[in-house]
């Protein structure tokens, strides 16, 4: 699969990434009341019970859920409001932009952030929680002192892997309170010309268990992090620049740092995607904790203390220890969603920078570039390592295609428990739902261990004007397990865009999320 050709195509998704957030969550108004579907467990046809734990093995305990209480807080300053006054920061003149020493941190525990600024003028930070919030998108929960800000050095290239790293001292430390709530959180610099940029970061709440774990897919967002996108230094693991400036395959990057900022604003590439599932799932209530592919990576995530792990967006590069840790889950009955598409495609490794662990993911792309070592395998496409290495041994489905124009999801077995209460029938066409990347079964591979349920079947054109099929997968591993993958990028969406929400979408991802929990951790039925 050409990666350049792919990447350009899906590019379109994340442009203007601060303007998909701010309609997600438009400041100060209340957002427009979803179609109403009844979310409830009496009357029709009774959806399965909850998978069971494994024979032996009693659920973990579960613990008090905050998500609820915590979006009734009043929300404080707004961070997505139309402010004219404020300007994104650009890769271009750099005003501002900030890294994360961490992709997570614990509640108790301290992240510090790296700050470059252009002119040297003084600047704020401001960090938000992310979740419904009556339609806010966020609540305020932070503020540093004004700080004094300078310009760093620039960020060195290393050959010959193409490696883009900063190596900025620490400008702020926040110390989180042991009382926040688990959380996708943001940090807003602004300076005082009001140029802005952010820095991406989760709190863990390491106490917390029989709940759901919403991994965010930092591997990812670093794979597609161009920064800086100034025609000469920036590179990613798809694409670089030559000496006379022109994008090309060859300059990619084969390491990619997490000692950088993201490009642009700050906001990783499709992370609106995942923040439509966080204003969902908070919105209904949901027991959710969340983490990092980074901490299912170095293991700070254990998948038995949890009800399910959810994957809410495009989660494309995954290490080996983070599918051993997927397939222990399963394993040991903890359900799985993946809610988008082209999941668990490439092979990577992480590596240190000095004695920082895991801040450079390894990504050759090819055997022959990268063969393997004896401590570790061939960074490729997991596929390519070997028929029983292809995603759809894990996921159901697997990647096949990019989408030309966005397509209807045709549904079928329409009396599957996943379907439930959404009143659709075999053939049901809901519109738009199949764009961006998609997913199907491919019996060129071997198939997943369990029963499988294809709940959709929608043909579509790809990029290369080439028929294929799409499909929604959910499957019962023997161990009671259920791993869902939906197949598509316009999923997530569904669940709560503007223009895309779609009450039988949230209906049957409300089936498969009460499922993982089981009826004691399900919230209250809504009508």
């Amino acid at each position: 699969m050409p990666s350049v050709s792919r990447r350009t195509a899906v590019g379109g998704l994340a442009a203007g990434a601060v303007g998909a957030l701010a309609a997600c969550a438009p400041a100060g108004t209340p957002q427009r009341a979803e179609p109403t579907v009844p979310h409830q467990r009496t009357g029709g046809s009774t959806p399965s019970p909850a998978a069971p734990s494994p024979a032996g093995r009693p659920r973990t305990a579960r613990t008090a859920n905050p998500v609820p209480a915590e979006n009734r807080r009043p929300v404080g300053k707004r961070w997505l409001r139309a402010d004219p006054a404020v300007r994104a920061a650009d890769d271009i003149g750099q005003q501002i932009a900030a890294y994360a020493s961490a992709t997570s941190v614990d509640v108790g525990e301290s992240i510090d952030f790296h700050v470059h600024v252009g002119g040297g003028e003084p600047y704020r930070a401001e960090v938000f929680r992310l979740g419904h919030y009556g339609g806010a998108g966020a609540r305020h929960v932070a503020s540093s002192p004004t700080l004094h800000g300078r310009p760093q050095p620039r960020a060195a290239r290393t050959l010959p892997t193409n490696l883009v790293a900063c190596h900025w001292p620490v400008a702020w430390t926040l110390k989180v309170p042991a009382d926040w709530v688990s959380g996708v959180y943001v940090a807003a610099f602004t300076t005082a010309s009001n140029h802005r940029s952010h820095a991406v970061f989760v709190v863990r709440d390491d106490r917390r268990s029989g709940n759901l774990c919403v991994v965010l897919p930092f591997s990812t967002y670093q794979a597609y992090n161009s920064w800086p996108r100034d025609g000469r230094l920036g590179r990613d693991l798809y694409t670089g620049y030559r000496i006379d400036g022109v994008v090309n395959t060859e300059e990619r990057s084969r390491k990619t740092s997490f000692d950088r900022p993201y490009s642009g604003s700050g906001l990783p590439y499709l992370f609106d995607t995942d923040y439509d599932l966080v204003q969902w799932a908070e919105r209904l209530g949901y027991d959710v904790t969340y983490a990092t592919s980074v901490d299912l990576h170095a293991g700070r995530i254990d998948p038995l203390r949890h009800a399910g792990l959810v994957f809410p967006g495009h989660d494309e590069y995954w290490s080996s220890q983070m599918r051993a840790a997927a397939e222990t889950a399963v394993a040991g009955g903890v359900g799985l969603a993946f809610l988008a598409a082209n999941n668990v495609y490439w092979n990577i490794d992480y590596e240190a920078a000095g004695d920082r662990p895991d801040r450079v993911i390894c990504c050759y792309k090819s055997t022959a570039e990268d063969p393997g070592t004896p401590t570790r395998r061939a960074t490729t496409t997991w596929r390519a390592l070997g028929p029983q290495d292809a995603e759809q041994r894990l996921l159901g489905v697997q990647y096949n295609g990019v989408v030309a124009t966005a397509a209807p999801l045709i549904v079928q077995q329409a009396d599957h428990w996943m379907w439930q209460g959404t009143g659709v029938r075999d053939g049901t066409a809901i519109r738009r739902l199949v764009d961006g990347e998609a997913d199907g079964r491919d019996r060129g591979y071997p198939l997943a261990e369990g029963v499988q349920t294809l709940l959709s079947a929608s043909p579509y054109t790809t990029v290369k004007g080439k028929t294929a099929v799409q499909n929604t997968s959910v499957y019962e591993a023997p161990s009671g397990a259920v791993v869902f993958c939906a197949g598509t990028f316009n999923w997530p969406l569904a669940l709560n865009r503007t223009g895309y929400r779609d009450a039988r979408i949230q209906r049957a991802t409300a089936n498969l999320m009460d499922r993982m929990l089981g009826p004691d951790g399900a919230p209250a039925a809504r009508t």
